[in-house]
């Protein structure tokens, strides 16, 4: 997951400075050369790096923060403050014309980056705020990207304009436009031809399609995996073409996340979404202030809110609610929430997102999704009856479903152990099911395995 190694390093930082009862101007120094290094094994910019210590370093070791009673929490909030400035402070929407009007949104980026399917997640995401987009297959260069295009607009349930692949993308890109205002499309999206790396035959095309058909804003999706590479091929698309705001990609992987940190301090130009996986939901609005608050472990609850709105089902989710006071959910249910913190991100996600997870003694625990599958076989390898009735279990019954679920009978023991511990928990603590707007999901499940040790 992004940021997690700079995160753990950060709290480590955090951790003794709250330790001491007053700070001196070495002390804070001291902090601030590990919290520099820390950013720089995060690939940030050494630029932005400099600047950055530079400005906390001004504000902490003033008279105000030493003297305070707490310190340290004083300059963990210079730092918080601090990365949500560097970040860009406000959420920058994509901006969009009256909906009598065409908005022309063009789509750049290398090879790679996820910029096809990104392009329909966008489409996705104005669809569902009302607006009519027409996809524009202009990438008439890589195999099967006007298909891939369309399989994605597909899924989006958004149309596809193309001419096939030998066309002049300029040309493809006025045709598309005509064909928005014919058939009532209000945006149209341009989904551009991506290079292996920057050359000046892309930049060109770039701008050709840009002023023939007077593109409103051009959007730069960059792979977050690649590091500072994304920010050096940010300033390059800034410099050669203009770019209006950045998407960063492949945040959910194995990366240092200093792009986020660098691109809107080199470039000037504000990052609108973050990809956190394969999903539509799993394109994020960026956020700064939530992005300063996961990068120093507090959590990012707001989003976490969002997501379960976006997942569950509210009716369905109020049914479970009541099931849960009651006591009176079986293994039907258990596998219906499991599958709503699948679509989430799953436990690991989740719990990337609570606050303090990463203050925990020994750091936030480690979460093992792929074993939310042996449970969900587990509870498949059961009869109906044995699903809609937990009491019906009995040691040749188990003996069948470990042998159905190919997991030792261990397994299932435990299992059904945790399921009883866990009914019990429900009936004590109905509290814990409160949440917003009623909903079970996080309340239930989620607050349970916060309270007890599950097998996943």
């Amino acid at each position: 997951m992004a940021f997690e190694s700079l995160s753990d390093k950060l709290q480590n930082v955090f951790k003794n400075l709250r330790g001491k009862g007053r700070l001196s101007e070495a002390d804070v120094k001291a902090a601030l050369k590990e919290v520099k290094m820390a950013l720089l094994e995060a690939d940030v910019s050494f630029k932005v790096v400099k600047q950055f210590v530079n400005s906390v370093q001004e504000r902490a070791v003033g008279e105000e923060v030493l003297g305070s009673l707490q310190p340290g929490q004083m300059v963990i909030k210079i730092v918080n403050e601090e990365l949500i400035r560097l970040m860009g402070s406000d959420t920058t929407e994509i901006a969009l014309k009256p909906a009598n009007e065409i908005t022309i949104l063009m789509m750049a980026g290398l090879q790679g980056a996820g910029k096809t399917t990104t392009t329909a997640k966008i489409a996705g995401k104005l669809k569902a705020r009302g607006k009519r987009p027409l996809l524009a297959a202009c990438d008439v260069y890589r195999p099967a990207a006007i298909q891939q295009l369309q399989i994605n607009g597909e899924r989006q349930g958004v149309p596809v304009f193309s001419m096939g692949e030998h066309q002049d993308p300029v040309n493809i890109a006025k045709a598309a436009v005509e064909h928005a205002a014919k058939n009532g499309h209000n945006v149209v999206i341009l989904d551009t031809a991506g290079r292996l790396h920057v050359d000046e035959g892309m930049m060109e095309e770039l701008v050709r399609i840009r002023d023939a058909v007077s593109v409103d804003q051009t959007i730069l999706v960059v792979d977050a995996m690649t590091g500072q590479d994304a920010v050096n091929v940010a300033s390059m698309f800034q410099e050669k073409v203009g770019i209006d705001g950045v998407i960063l990609t492949k945040l959910d992987g194995d990366t240092r996340g200093g792009a986020a940190l660098s691109i809107r301090a080199v470039t000037g130009k504000p990052i609108l979404y973050i990809g956190m996986g394969e999903k539509l939901s799993d394109l994020e609005q960026f956020y700064p202030d939530r992005m300063a608050s996961r990068i120093l472990g507090m959590g990012d609850v707001l989003t976490l809110i969002e997501k379960a709105e976006l997942e569950m089902d509210e009716a369905k989710a109020r049914e479970m609610t009541q099931k849960l006071r009651k006591a009176e959910f079986d293994y039907n249910d258990f596998l219906d929430q499991m599958n709503q913190i699948k679509k989430m991100g799953g436990l690991g996600g989740i719990m990337s997102m609570l606050p303090g997870m990463g203050q925990l003694k020994g750091g936030m625990p480690e979460v093992d999704d792929s074993a939310m599958n042996r449970v969900e076989a587990i509870i498949l390898s059961m009869t109906k009856e044995e699903r809609a009735n937990p009491s019906l279990m009995n040691p040749s019954r188990k003996q069948r479903i470990a042998k159905g679920a190919g997991v030792d009978i261990s397994e299932v023991n435990r299992i059904v152990k945790q399921f009883d511990q866990m009914k019990k928990m429900m009936k004590q603590l109905p509290g814990m099911m409160g949440g917003r707007k009623g909903r079970g999901g996080l309340g239930s499940l989620g607050g349970m395995l916060g309270k007890m040790k599950m097998p996943f």
